[in-house]
């Protein structure tokens, strides 16, 4: 699998990354190179895209961890009809995916500050997060955020399989690559179905 992003998206996440590059001047926001964001930051969330296709119009998606919007931004430029949530702790971060929003924009992008496990439900139909915390946390915040069958797609490098899996679930590999960055896996996450 090759993750590419649409070309009617292009012009908005170059913004993003003009906009990305004056406030890390200031703010320090990211430790990459210029030359690397584009692949790592949004490039990466591109595989996301095929499965979102399958929501319909105003689905609930959540991105856990957001950080500076990624992959949220490239989730809600690519479905403008979908309410996108970017949850993050971090107030610096989201002061930053908030001018995002304003600027690109990307009105259908929401922000929510706050730690997960405190949070009321964000009742979401469709989850996700890159790098941010083991599965088991993932899913343990996703029982509490996302509707009974809703599943939950964690972007994980190749070793994903040293993470235990809880009870419960089942995950679905989904091995990509990125051009320079290399291999990586987006895992699809569902709650096993009991039969008898």
């Amino acid at each position: 699998m090759e993750p590419r992003l649409p070309s009617v998206i292009s012009a908005p996440l170059g913004r993003f990354l003009v906009l990305l590059d004056k406030w890390n001047r200031t703010h320090a926001l990211t430790a990459l190179p210029p030359g690397e964001r584009r692949e790592e930051l949004l490039l990466d969330g591109a595989v996301l895209l095929p499965p979102l296709t399958l929501l319909p119009a105003g689905a609930k998606v959540v991105d856990f961890g957001t950080g500076m919007g990624c992959p949220a931004v490239v989730l809600a430029l690519a479905r403008p009809d979908l309410q996108v949530i970017g949850v993050d702790a971090s107030t610096k971060k989201l002061a930053f995916l908030r001018q995002v929003v304003m600027e690109l924009p990307v009105p259908n992008l929401k922000t929510v500050h706050g730690r997960l496990e405190d949070l009321p439900s964000l009742d979401a139909d469709w989850g996700t997060a890159k790098a941010v915390a083991p599965l088991a946390t993932l899913l343990n915040w996703w029982e509490r955020h996302g509707r009974p069958e809703a599943p939950f797609f964690a972007l994980k490098g190749p070793d994903w399989q040293m993470e235990p899996l809880p009870a419960g679930w089942t995950a679905i590999p989904h091995p990509y690559a990125l051009p320079t960055r290399g291999r990586r896996v987006m895992l699809e996450l569902r709650r096993s179905t009991d039969e008898g």
